[in-house]
């Protein structure tokens, strides 16, 4: 058996599916104050209201079709190796921890919910890629927390390009009625909350489109939780 190694640097660490000191120095984790809303981490505390209370400017100006989003990471320099390994480079034995750290930063998201279910790859794309990092998120925090994944329940119609490059008017320009409901999963979905899981959240744009078809299947509300997301500056 191999010895166990960070999950980002491959350094040898004392137990699997970790991060050396290093690693776990060098990445930043997303703590409050935060948006209640998006999740969107603030540098300072806005006010000394609760938590749950405050709202960052983007949402107040425009409300989010889900009601609250939490991530574990930042997404930049330090994290984005962690996060492209996992994504791109078949490190899919990470799924597992990766989906402990998301039970810690979503636990109230987490107890709240009915189903699971994750931002779905088109099928060309999950050909050539072989595996979708989101449903191996969505799975593995299915087991843990005991509830109920739904890995087919959102579809995406068409093929939309990357959105890597696009600003935030094209993402949502991009993904509009790219998502729908499976045909025979909105009985499934009808009445209950959704936990919807993604790996990265930059604008919001994939997670409101597949936050708004679900919503109009019969949804009674969206939640999202992400490994990690863009910080806007």
């Amino acid at each position: 058996m191999l010895p166990p190694r960070c999950l980002r640097c491959g350094l040898l660490v004392e137990q699997p599916g970790t991060l050396c000191v290093s690693c776990w120095t060098d990445v930043s984790f997303v703590t409050e104050p935060l948006c209640g809303h998006c999740g969107l981490p603030f540098d300072h505390d806005p006010a000394p209201a609760k938590a749950d209370a405050m709202t960052c400017g983007a949402c107040l100006r425009s409300p989010p079709p889900f009601q609250r989003a939490r991530a574990v990471l930042r997404y930049d320099e330090a994290s984005r190796p962690l996060v492209l390994s996992f994504k791109h480079a078949d490190r899919t034995e990470a799924a597992g921890a990766f989906a402990q750290w998301m039970e810690r930063a979503a636990g109230e998201l987490i107890a709240d919910c009915d189903l699971i279910a994750p931002v779905p790859l088109h099928w060309r794309r999950l050909f050539a890629r072989r595996y979708n990092q989101a449903a191996l998120l969505a799975q593995a925090l299915s087991l843990r927390s005991g509830l109920a994944g739904m890995p087919d329940l959102l579809v995406r119609r068409r093929a939309t390009p990357s959105q890597g490059r696009l600003s935030a008017d094209r993402r949502r320009r991009n993904v509009a009625g790219a998502f729908a409901v499976r045909a025979g999963r909105q009985e499934a979905l009808r009445g209950r909350r959704l936990l919807l899981v993604d790996d990265v959240m930059t604008t919001g744009a994939t997670v409101s489109a597949c936050a708004r078809a679900a919503l109009a299947a019969g949804a009674r509300g969206v939640d999202v939780a992400v490994l990690a997301r863009a910080v806007r500056s």
